[in-house]
């Protein structure tokens, strides 16, 4: 086993050290973030920090870096208060990683990348069209994280669209079904292999399989 002192940390170079960190946490859910610019200007960008905060109400918060320089996402939805929030597949991975380029405010990432933007009535931030789950957010907070800069951005659900097949009949999305993707590291992204539902843990009862559908006694 190799070992890893803090002070070993310190003598890192930062994208090495960046590395080794980000690859701690394991996999993470693989997300385009879309926001709209005061001057009508599509962005998107991928975020590996997205988060669930509760189900009632319908939270979801992720992580942006210091605003030290221009951060478009956060800019964006500070302005608007809305944005989206759209799984990548694996139809389209490779355009989602292309998002993370140092676009200037005035360029279009959708544009840039050739993924499709898609918008509803009553929401001003866009949806990727490729994606198979998405939802829609009305900013809620934004918190400052004191230790390093950081900023945790909570937003409320308002919409969800999702491939109807992958909705089951206990409210169970099935992820795997819409080929979504994952990531470790900094720019590492793999797909799942599922093996198993279990039921609800008891402290004197065994788990058992369950169904898609969360019928007992299948898996």
């Amino acid at each position: 086993m190799q070992y890893i002192h803090q002070n070993d940390l310190t003598k890192m170079t930062s994208r090495y050290r960046a590395q080794v960190i980000n690859s701690l946490s394991g996999f993470k859910s693989a997300n385009l973030i879309g926001t709209l610019s005061n001057d009508n200007i599509n962005n998107l960008a991928i975020f590996s920090s997205v988060f669930h905060l509760g189900s009632s109400p319908a939270l979801v918060g992720f992580i942006t870096r210091p605003n030290s320089v221009e951060r478009h996402t956060l800019e964006n939805i500070q302005q608007t208060k809305q944005f989206t929030i759209n799984q990548v597949n694996e139809d389209f991975w490779q355009e989602a990683h292309q998002t993370s380029a140092r676009y200037s405010a005035g360029e279009c990432e959708f544009k840039a990348t050739g993924l499709t933007a898609e918008t509803i009535d009553g929401i001003k931030a866009p949806f990727v069209k490729e994606s198979r789950l998405k939802y829609a957010l009305t900013l809620k907070e934004i918190t400052p994280i004191q230790l390093n800069g950081t900023l945790l951005v909570i937003g409320e659900i308002t919409h969800i669209i999702c491939d109807k097949a992958a909705m089951k009949n206990d409210g169970y999305i099935d992820i795997e079904s819409l080929n979504t993707v994952m990531v470790s590291g900094l720019d590492s992204y793999h797909t799942s292999k599922r093996l198993s539902r279990l039921s609800y843990a008891k402290p004197d009862n065994k788990p058992i399989p369950l169904s898609l559908n969360g019928e007992l006694g299948n898996t």
